[in-house]
């Protein structure tokens, strides 16, 4: 494919995210019909979509409307790439710019220069003050590719030196000892024999961060509440010196994949339908708006709502209810989001707490994107 024709791929499935259609989705049929697409192709494609959904708004200001075509005419304005040539009328190439397209646009302000609905900017502005601005502009932009090195398999230098020999360049990162933020080569990881071997697994350093943040002790019977894909369940594990930690998921089709990815990291990971008795750890890892990876996942800004949200904030106290009776006396109760709002993280804490005299809060932090990683919280919570 041309860089033109993949501009006018981008355009038809950005109008079919517009619609309705979820991203994955469109490009997944798109990918389907297009056997003639390389993976450069479809690469290039993906991050074509992917870069307007970050900057959906922003945009859609500079191209001078709401239209795939429009969107896509803003962000290579945006870029400071020359449009009409792409936009040619070549032969798979989006039609030439009319006298219209080429004077429209305009420079975006307030909540669409941060590319954040109305409601979510107030929100952020509330939430984050000083900060809000720099966390929005963060996650206007690609994240870095993270890597855990599972200390299961091997050690940091053993890491780096296996990703190297194959052409993947990685450095250390100051989040988590166990993260490396790679630099070159990201595309080889899923084939590379140090992914194959279970010696790294692909994890967000804040991710990672969040389960170093977590008390464990030799022999701690421990329970990852919301499992999901078992990237957590897995770091713990590997914390844990290979001793079992129990997974859960409410879903449990999500954890499908986990006992194959434990047998490659060397993990002991047993699960469970209905977690019972009392654990010395329990990790609730809870749905949430996502607003911490929106960099990873740009669709989620635009399709939540405020009834949205207060729905999600009813279900982690829903979760976090449950896993307290799950926590044997002395132990311990860690509450986890991907998210920068506060109502999902510090005032969900504090509304149990305030119900619940006998919990403390030992540990709390709120990690922000441009810490490096995700925007994640974590809080961990004891009883006598």
């Amino acid at each position: 494919m041309t860089p033109a024709a993949r501009i006018q791929t981008a355009i038809e499935i950005l109008d079919r995210i517009a619609l309705g259609v979820p991203a994955e989705k469109a490009l997944t049929t798109w990918g389907r019909r297009a056997r003639f697409a390389g993976s450069g192709d479809r690469a290039a494609v993906r991050d074509h979509v992917f870069d307007v959904l970050r900057r959906w708004r922003s945009t859609a200001a500079l191209g001078g409307g709401e239209s795939g075509r429009a969107r896509m005419l803003g962000l290579l304005r945006m870029q400071e790439a020359a449009p009409e040539a792409l936009f040619s009328g070549d032969r798979h190439a989006p039609a030439p710019l009319t006298e219209a397209e080429q004077s429209a646009g305009q420079t975006p302000g307030g909540a669409a220069a941060l590319d954040l609905p109305d409601w979510l900017a107030e929100r952020f502005r509330a939430n984050l003050g000083a900060q809000a601005g720099a966390v929005a502009e963060a996650l206007r932009h690609r994240a870095d590719v993270f890597l855990r090195v599972n200390f299961l398999r091997g050690d940091l230098s053993a890491a780096l030196a296996a990703l190297s020999g194959e052409g993947i360049t990685a450095q250390p990162h100051d989040l988590s000892p166990t993260a490396l933020r790679v630099t070159e080569g990201a595309r080889r990881i899923a084939r590379s024999q140090a992914y194959l071997s279970g010696l790294v697994e692909l994890q967000d350093a804040a991710s990672q961060a969040v389960v170093d943040a977590l008390p464990l002790a030799p022999g701690a019977r421990v329970l990852d509440f919301c499992a999901g894909g078992g990237g957590k369940t897995l770091a713990l594990a590997a914390r844990l010196g290979g001793s079992p930690v129990e997974a859960h998921d409410a879903d449990s089709g999500r954890m499908k994949d986990l006992p194959a990815r434990a047998a490659r990291a060397g993990a002991a990971v047993r699960l469970r339908d209905a977690p019972a008795g009392s654990y010395d750890l329990v990790l609730c890892d809870v749905p949430c708006s996502g607003s911490g990876a929106w960099r990873r996942a740009p669709e989620g800004k635009w399709r939540l709502t405020p009834d949205a949200l207060q729905a999600v904030c009813r279900e982690q106290a829903g979760i976090l209810e449950t896993c307290a009776g799950l926590v044997a006396p002395g132990g311990h109760l860690a509450y986890a989001t991907c998210s920068v709002l506060q109502e999902e993280n510090a005032a969900r804490i504090a509304a149990f707490t305030a119900d619940h005299p006998a919990w403390q809060v030992i540990t709390e932090r709120q990690f922000l994107p441009q810490d490096g990683g995700d925007g994640f919280y974590v809080a961990v919570l004891t009883r006598p």
